[in-house]
């Protein structure tokens, strides 16, 4: 069985590329339809929080400042992820800060990016929009904290994970279906699976 390890972050801005930094991250690994292990921190990357975000995420600047350091903390996550497959809700995002911050600590990613509102938007190409907040409460799914906050999207994240692996396997009548499948239906036209 393959594990999986759902990734989020919770940062400073939008992009690396403009000064933004991670101030949490989130981890999950899921294996065989189950939440096996969990990680989460938050980090300080010496920079401060607008009150957008510390309203956003309720992560204030008080917090960061008493974290342990950004590269304290991604290195912990590298061990943590080991060379599981990555999964994110709008990997494009977490993508940016995950590379980003693995460069800061002298390494390359290793493993490929599943993006699970990629494949959310062929699964269930009917929902309203395909926000991981409306996809939760589509889907009755469960939601352990507060949205925007790491762990917490990074579990309803593995919980729409696993629902989706679900319904791939029901439409197309196999027992298991692995990464480089879940990568083919992610990239395929909308409408199509």
């Amino acid at each position: 069985m393959t594990t999986f390890a759902i990734i989020d972050f919770e940062t400073t801005g939008l992009s690396p590329n403009h000064g933004a930094c991670p101030t949490e991250v989130g981890i999950v690994l899921v294996r065989d339809g189950q939440i096996i292990d969990r990680y989460q921190n938050l980090m300080n990357g010496g920079i401060r929080l607008s009150s957008f975000i510390e309203g956003y995420t309720g992560i204030t600047n008080a917090m960061v400042r008493k974290a342990p350091p950004l590269k304290q903390v991604m290195a912990e996550a590298c061990e943590f992820v080991s060379d599981y497959p990555l999964v994110a809700h709008n990997a494009s995002f977490d993508l940016k800060f995950w590379d980003n911050a693995l460069n800061h600590l002298g390494k390359q990613r290793q493993q490929d990016f599943l993006c699970s509102l990629l494949l959310a938007r062929r699964v269930y190409p009917a929902a309203p929009d395909h926000k991981l907040s409306t996809l939760v409460n589509l889907l009755k799914l469960p939601m352990t904290g507060q949205f925007h906050r790491a762990l917490a999207d990074a579990e309803a994240t593995a919980h729409l994970f696993i629902k989706m692996q679900q319904a791939i396997k029901l439409k197309l009548k196999v027992l298991e279906v692995d990464f480089k499948r879940l990568q083919i239906i992610e990239r395929q036209k909308i409408g199509t699976f």
